[in-house]
C-alpha cells in the first residue's frame, strides 16, 4: 500500500492576523517534507465558499506551486469539480496537461459531482450534474489524446495521459468508477472497516466489467482518506488535540456538505437503484444486502450531529475509533491500523494529517513519524 497525503487547508477559528497567508505557507512546507520522506502523491481538494473548512478554492495554484518545490511527490486533484459550470473540460484539460509538464510529469487527476452547497453557489442544475460529469470523463482524455473536434496545447508529458481518478461517497459511485475504468478516491473516516471492504469488492467487480474504458486504459486503483495523526505514544497523540480535531472535522464537514439534505437525496436514489426493473446492477446487489443492517454506533452518532444535538469530542472520537476508522496513536498502533487497511487491498492511504487544530509543528512530527513506515507498507 502506498502513503499518501491527503490536503484540503483547513483554516479552523480563531484566527488571527495573516490566518490564511499561514496556511498556504505551512502547506508547502508539510508538502517539500512529505516529498524528502518518499511519500507517493500529494492530494489536494477543490472546494468553494467552504469558509474554515477548506481554503483550497483554486488547487491547480497550489500544485502548480508545490510542483516547483518537490521533484518527487506526485501531485494529484482530489478531486475537479466536473460539471461545466465549475470547470469547463477544455480548461480542465489544458490545466492539468500544464502542470503535468512543470511536474515533470507527476500529475493524477481526479473528477466528481461536488455537492448542494457548490451546486447552489455557481448555479449548476443537480439534475444536470451526472451528464455533465460523465461528459467531462469522456472529454478530458480525448482532449489529451487526440486533436480530434477541438485542439488544446499542450498535451501532457505522461503518455498516454495522466491517471484518471473519480471522487466516491456512496456505493453508486463506486461503481460508476470501476465502470468508467478510472480510479476511486473515497473515504474511511465514518465508515466500518468491513463496509469498506466491500465497498472495495464493488469498485473491483464493476472494473472487471469495465471493456470501454472513458480514458486510454484501465486505472484500477482504490484510495482512500482518513485522519491519521502519529506521535510518539497513544497518550501524546491525544494530548495533541486527536480528540478535538476528529470531533472538528466530522461537525464541520457533515455541516459544510449540507449532509443532511444530502441524505435524504441519496436515500431516494438508493431506493430508486434497488427497485430497479433491472436489479440496479452491482450497487443494487449492494444495497439490497445492507437493508437488513442495524445501526452502527457511528450511523447512530452522525444522525446525532445531523439533527443538530451536541456530541462531545470524545464521544465522536471514540466511537470512530471503535469502528478502526481513524489512525491516530503512536508508530505501532498506526502501523497496526495501517496494516489493516493494506490488508483491505487498499492501493492508496490519503493520510490527512493537517486537520482541525492541531498544531503544525505536531502535523510535521507526524508527517515525520508516518514517513518512516513507508518502506514497511509497500
Amino acid at each position: 500500500m502506498q502513503i499518501d497525503l491527503f490536503n484540503e487547508i483547513q483554516n479552523p477559528r480563531p484566527w488571527t492576523e495573516g490566518h490564511e497567508q499561514l496556511r498556504f505557507t505551512e502547506a508547502i512546507e508539510q508538502a517539500v517534507l512529505a516529498d524528502e520522506l518518499g511519500y507517493g502523491c500529494w492530494w489536494q481538494v477543490e472546494h468553494h465558499g467552504a469558509g474554515e473548512f477548506s481554503l483550497s478554492s483554486a488547487p491547480e495554484m497550489m500544485l502548480a506551486a508545490l510542483s516547483q518545490r518537490t521533484s518527487r511527490i506526485r501531485l494529484g486533484h482530489a478531486a475537479v469539480l466536473a460539471p461545466a459550470r465549475f470547470n469547463n473540460p477544455i480548461r480542465v484539460a489544458e490545466r492539468a496537461a500544464t502542470l503535468d509538464h512543470l511536474s515533470g510529469g507527476r500529475v493524477e487527476l481526479g473528477m466528481t459531482r461536488s455537492t448542494i452547497p457548490e451546486w447552489r453557489l455557481f448555479g449548476v442544475d443537480p439534475d444536470e450534474v451526472r451528464a455533465q460529469t460523465q461528459e467531462a470523463f469522456e472529454t478530458v482524455p480525448r482532449l489529451w489524446t487526440s486533436d480530434e473536434g477541438v485542439s488544446i496545447s499542450p498535451k501532457p508529458l505522461q503518455r498516454p495521459h495522466p491517471p484518471l481518478w473519480q471522487a466516491a461517497a456512496s456505493p453508486a459511485s463506486f461503481e460508476e468508477a470501476g465502470r468508467r475504468g478510472v480510479g476511486v478516491l473515497g473515504t474511511t473516516m465514518w465508515e466500518s472497516l468491513e463496509r469498506a471492504g466491500r465497498l472495495i469488492e464493488l469498485y473491483r467487480a464493476a472494473a472487471e466489467r469495465c471493456v470501454d474504458p472513458v480514458g486510454a486504459f484501465v486505472n484500477n486503483q482504490v484510495a482512500f482518506f482518513t485522519f491519521v495523526h502519529c506521535a510518539d505514544t497513544d497518550e501524546e497523540a491525544m494530548r495533541n488535540g486527536a480528540a478535538a480535531a476528529a470531533a472538528w472535522y466530522t461537525v464541520t464537514a457533515l455541516t459544510f456538505f449540507e449532509a443532511a439534505t444530502e441524505f435524504v437525496r441519496q436515500s431516494a436514489r438508493h431506493e430508486a437503484i434497488a427497485t430497479a426493473p433491472d436489479g440496479g446492477g452491482l450497487t443494487g446487489d449492494f444495497i439490497r444486502g445492507e437493508s437488513h443492517n442495524i445501526p452502527t454506533e457511528a450511523n447512530l452518532l452522525i444522525a446525532k450531529v445531523l439533527r443538530g444535538e451536541p456530541v462531545p469530542d470524545d464521544e465522536i472520537f471514540t466511537v470512530l475509533s471503535a469502528q478502526d476508522s481513524l489512525i491516530v496513536g503512536s508508530p505501532e498502533t498506526c502501523r497496526r491500523k495501517l496494516r489493516a487497511y493494506a490488508d483491505l487491498g487498499i492501493d492508496r492511504m490519503m493520510c490527512l494529517q493537517q486537520i482541525g487544530g492541531i498544531p503544525h509543528e505536531k502535523v510535521l512530527k507526524s508527517i515525520r513519524l508516518i514517513g518512516d513506515l513507508i518502506p514497511d507498507l509497500a
